[in-house]
């Protein structure tokens, strides 16, 4: 696996197989290990991996930054690697990024798969996601209780390498925090827009863990119903972040999808 940097300092892995590469986008104030899993299983396949601007060894000069900045990031990412088609994977911001991405380059999409997705929140779902945020620009520690929401407390215990990850992943310095609140905002005021949802042709898979809270099961439905083909799969006793706690069944999902 290489790793690289773009023209635009864009901090990213390439598993180069015969195969149309999966690109996975993490989700706000992470970076592309938590798609550890994923890379090791999905070995077959192509991947890419990347760190979103201002996350990881991505840099940002931005002072605001929109959907938009971070779909022309990924398409900076494939045009220096010359890179025509893609199954894009997306976890929760990052979902959103691919669908914005999928709506402006159809072109470039064979499938999309949307993991932990935000979709038509109700007005409390949308002010708990604000509250949050609104922690976050006052500096208060909001890191366990992410993971509290993010894993089930028995896999944190069983886990404690994990949880060390995460917790070193989502302790920021100044300047970091400053771009996790740029992303951060976007994610808490995201507002769906159907005509977004439907320009977009290709098959996709949305998945949600059973137990997840903020991208709930409804959500998911609820999204599958206005995407023109999809197909949805909840993950068992899955939280946020069935990705990596349940990441045997999330594999199995992708590799059928993406086989069939």
């Amino acid at each position: 696996m290489s790793v690289n940097f773009d023209s635009n300092q864009n901090h990213f892995f390439f598993n180069k197989k015969d195969t149309i590469p999966l690109v996975f986008v993490h989700g706000v104030g992470l970076d592309h290990q938590m798609w550890n899993p994923q890379i090791k299983n999905l070995n077959e396949f192509s991947t890419i991996t990347y760190d979103l601007l201002g996350h990881g060894k991505t840099p940002n000069i931005k002072e605001k930054l929109t959907l938009k900045d971070f779909s022309q990031q990924l398409l900076d990412i494939l045009d220096y690697i010359n890179i025509d088609k893609i199954n894009l994977v997306g976890f929760s911001l990052g979902s959103l990024i691919a669908l914005d991405f999928a709506s402006s380059y159809q072109n470039k999409i064979e499938k999309l798969i949307l993991i932990g997705t935000t979709y038509k929140r109700s007005e409390q779902e949308r002010s708990l996601v604000l509250d949050r945020y609104n922690q976050a620009k006052l500096n208060k520690p909001i890191s366990k209780q992410a993971l509290k929401r993010w894993f089930s407390d028995d896999y944190l215990k069983k886990n404690p390498k994990t949880y060390d990850l995460f917790m070193n992943i989502l302790t920021k310095k100044p300047e970091d925090h400053k771009n996790f609140l740029k992303a951060y905002e976007i994610f808490a005021n995201h507002k769906d827009e159907e005509q977004t949802i439907q320009k977009i042709s290709s098959n996709t898979l949305v998945m949600t863990g059973s137990e997840d809270l903020g991208s709930s099961p409804a959500m998911s439905k609820q999204l599958v119903k206005d995407l023109n083909k999809s197909s949805y799969k909840e993950i068992k006793n899955g939280k946020h972040l069935c990705s990596i706690e349940c990441a045997d069944d999330v594999n199995i999902n992708i590799r059928n999808f993406i086989n069939n």
